[in-house]
């Protein structure tokens, strides 16, 4: 069984912090596709159209028929160890670094055989769970799972290096103002992070859920005003060196189009939270987090940020709403490749509306704050790289992938 993870003794301020390294990160063009399907969450394997093979690793034509005509689906996730090995020394920096390494080669129900790294409570000639995950190049890497979930499963050391898990990490949720940023906070708690950082914006003014935030096992208050560069910069100086989870729960939302009457005004403050907001954080605490992605138990490990699924197509009826989201997840891929030279990874959490004041008109169904929070855990345990929360966000996302100009017209009736 996998031994527990214990928390991190306090660190010496004189030794060295362990630079990061990253997994090898060529790929080919079909592999790329193999890790955006598991960038989703999803296991897939090459579908031949023409023949109905299923390939395994990723190619350009069917090993039985040579038909160009791939397609990524959904397969069977069970399998068989039929053999394994322990690596015990290689010239990869990355590797060397947290050597001995467990692989193996896995029979998959589906058909073909793979080469995965191994969990420490699988053995030979057991039956397993595959699953594909991304490693810290941003890769899809085959993992074989116990079939049954087993004690501590998550603290085996391979596993926790393809996940952002927080537990005995120590994260920053920006604001504590919102009901999303208040259940993030009580989530994070219970699964095991050992500091909750929590931004207040003007933390002299009350506010609703106040006292049940203050509450919340190992919860810390900051202040913190993301509309504001010195404040950002300060509480960076302040806790950015022990900050290995950042989770940006601040969102200004308000409904109107571009010829709606004060649209300038909604779109500066949308933009001044959504977008540059974001800019703010990054800058302030990316630096330090890409310095420390492998800094042991408690490495820095993501930024996760909460955003509308209305930032993959616009809904006019919150137009510049829908725009900073667009921009704040363009921003989100451009930081995802700045970040990954220290193996930090950066989650969207893509959301259906909520219920508050601004969407009292819009029909459910709704996304409750409760939702979002069990959804950013996963992603962080289970090193999913796009989440969508609620009915309407998994629909908006399914159309955008089928077509997005159709999904354009269908928003804009």
């Amino acid at each position: 069984m996998t031994t527990p993870i214990a928390p991190p003794p306090r660190k010496d301020p004189q030794k060295v912090t362990r630079p990061p390294e990253l997994p090898p990160i060529q790929r080919s063009r079909a592999s790329l596709e193999l890790s955006a399907m598991a960038a989703r969450g999803v296991f897939a394997l090459q579908h031949c159209e023409l023949c109905g093979t299923i390939a395994y690793p990723p190619r350009d034509a069917c090993p039985k028929c040579l038909s160009i005509n791939l397609r990524f689906r959904p397969v069977d996730d069970g399998g068989e160890v039929i053999a394994e090995t322990r690596v015990h020394t290689t010239p990869d920096l990355y590797f060397r670094q947290r050597m001995p390494w467990r692989v193996g080669t896995v029979r998959l129900d589906c058909g073909p055989s793979v080469v995965a790294h191994l969990h420490g409570d699988v053995e030979v000639l057991s039956r397993v769970r595959m699953t594909a995950k991304l490693d810290k190049s941003g890769n899809a890497v085959m993992m074989a799972l116990p079939a049954q979930e087993t004690e501590n499963m998550a603290d085996d050391v391979q596993y926790r290096e393809l996940t952002a898990s927080p537990k005995h990490r120590r994260a920053l949720v920006t604001d504590g103002r919102s009901a999303v940023g208040q259940a993030v906070a009580a989530a994070l708690s219970k699964a095991g992070a050992s500091i909750i950082f929590v931004g207040i914006a003007e933390p002299w003014k009350p506010f609703p859920g106040e006292k049940e935030l203050a509450a919340i096992p190992k919860v810390e208050i900051m202040p913190l005003d993301i509309t504001d560069t010195t404040s950002v910069t300060e509480l960076c100086g302040e806790i950015g060196g022990k900050t290995d989870i950042l989770v940006n729960t601040a969102d200004y939302v308000r409904p109107g189009g571009l010829l709606a009457p004060g649209s300038v005004v909604t779109a500066r403050d949308a933009f001044d939270v959504n977008v540059f907001g974001l800019q703010r954080l990054a800058q302030a605490f990316g630096p330090g987090m890409r310095a420390r992605g492998a800094d042991g138990t408690n490495s820095a490990a993501a930024l996760v940020d909460i955003l509308p699924v209305y930032a993959l197509a616009n809904i006019p009826s919150f137009g510049f709403y829908s725009a900073s989201a667009a921009a704040r997840h363009s921003l989100l891929q451009c930081l995802r490749a700045e970040l990954r030279p220290g193996g930090v990874r950066v989650l969207s959490v893509f959301t259906g509306p909520l219920e508050d004041d601004w969407r009292q008109h819009v029909p459910p169904p709704k996304v409750q704050p409760s939702q979002i929070a069990r959804a950013v855990v996963t992603a962080l345990e289970e090193g999913i790289e796009e989440t969508f929360v609620g009915d309407v966000a998994k629909d908006v996302a399914e159309r955008f992938l089928d077509d997005p100009k159709v999904l354009e017209r269908e928003l804009g009736l």
